[in-house]
């Protein structure tokens, strides 16, 4: 579930590794912001992941039965630009929006996903997925922005964003083809290198290579669950017959857990490097696999990455704040663990102390419930979509510019 693409500035990518951030563009960036709006979660630069982190720390919040403070709920669905698209940060919400904002699919599906679990923005959820499907690409899927060549990551985080907002992900078509498509086109075939994993994007000559970033993604995208995804059924073995194009998306739900269930038995997480530094552990794509493993009913393969996480994410979380701790809240949710008590550290309380204090919180066990009537339930598709980014990873604002994603989908995968 890291966050998308190509040009910006990781928040924190050395701190952070695979911490949940929006992908981004391979385009100019804007100048780094230094206030801290009033009601945003974190406390770094909000420029390259404002509406991200907040929306993953909203959508937390609600899973775990916390009611986000009016302000915070106020200052996500203010970011919202007049035509229904979100931009990564809008330092000055009441100047519109024109060419130099750049908004994405990223932010604005993540925003979506928030919006429509907390209810009572109904309005501004039908506009975001309304540009949304105009952004759609022939081939099915989505880019980070509007026209970009279609990712793994970006095609899931919009698949959760439809299935959140009460469609059908597999309807959702462009010429003809649904995000069903991209996710076919982007799998590995089992069997061989890799099998049974998703590619971020193919490479110049259209070869495939596995990312275990994009295969949490893919996993998710092809269920149609979202960033807070609930336990599956018991999961089936991989389907090695036909070509990925042909499979059905439960089919590449399998095999794509499978590949991560094989990436993650040695030692209970996933390993990332960046360019010159040593491989070290992907604490956030740990997280992003097993709610992919979990989602997919794969419970007993979920165990030892949530162990590894319970025992050694609580520092990680603490330095790369609001998001990292909702990737967190999500890996505990779908496995059924108790986010207050994840490893030693409250998850929740971590995650409230991050901005405004939320208005209230539920006993411990109670999980949060969409109460909003004036939102449509979530319904099945045909083809096994439900409701999940991305996210590829950003930069420090302060130690470069320059997103690992397309960064995302390159980084280096077991």
């Amino acid at each position: 579930m890291n966050v998308r693409r190509s040009a910006a500035a990781l928040a924190a990518a050395t701190v952070v590794l695979g911490a949940a951030v929006p992908a981004v563009a391979a385009t100019p960036s804007p100048a780094p912001s230094t206030a801290r709006p009033a009601g945003l979660y974190g406390t770094s630069d909000p420029t390259y992941d404002g509406v991200w982190r907040q929306s993953l720390a909203l959508l937390a919040q609600h899973t775990v039965g916390v009611t986000p403070a009016d302000g915070a709920v106020t200052w996500l669905a203010g970011q919202q630009c007049a035509n229904g698209a979100f931009a990564a940060f809008r330092a000055d919400p009441a100047k519109p929006c024109d060419a130099k904002v750049m908004t994405d699919t990223n932010s604005t599906a993540a925003a979506v996903q928030a919006l429509a679990a907390l209810g009572g923005h109904r309005a501004a959820a039908e506009k975001a997925v309304g540009w949304l499907k105009s952004v759609q690409n022939a081939d099915g899927g989505w880019g980070y922005s509007a026209g970009g060549a279609s990712d793994a990551n970006s095609t899931s985080v919009v698949a959760g964003a439809l299935a959140a907002a009460g469609e059908q992900p597999a309807r959702v078509r462009k010429a003809g083809k649904s995000p069903l498509d991209a996710f076919g086109k982007l799998s590995l075939p089992c069997g061989g290198d890799g099998g049974g994993a998703f590619a971020y994007q193919p490479d110049k000559k259209g070869a495939l290579a596995a990312n275990a970033d994009a295969t949490a993604a893919g996993v998710l995208g092809a269920l149609g669950e979202g960033f807070a995804a609930t336990a599956g059924k018991t999961s089936a073995a991989p389907v090695c017959g036909g070509t990925p194009g042909a499979l059905t998306a439960a089919d590449l739900a399998r095999n794509g857990a499978a590949h991560l269930a094989r990436a993650v038995a040695a030692t209970g997480h996933l390993t990332s490097a960046l360019p010159g530094a040593e491989d070290q552990p992907d604490y956030g794509n740990t997280a992003d696999a097993v709610v992919a493993l979990a989602a997919q009913g794969a419970a007993e393969q979920a165990k030892k990455p949530l162990a590894w996480l319970q025992e050694n994410a609580s520092a990680w979380a603490k330095q790369s704040g609001p998001a990292a701790y909702a990737q967190l809240v999500f890996a505990a949710h779908a496995t059924g663990a108790d986010p207050r008590a994840f490893g030693g550290t409250d998850l929740v309380a971590q995650l409230n102390a991050t901005g405004p204090a939320p208005q209230a919180t539920a006993p411990a066990g109670d999980a949060g419930k969409n109460t909003d009537t004036d939102t449509d339930k979530k319904s099945n598709s045909d083809s096994g979509y439900s409701v999940w980014v991305i996210v590829g990873v950003f930069l420090v604002a302060g130690i470069g510019i320059g997103f690992l994603i397309s960064a995302r989908g390159r980084k280096r995968q077991p």
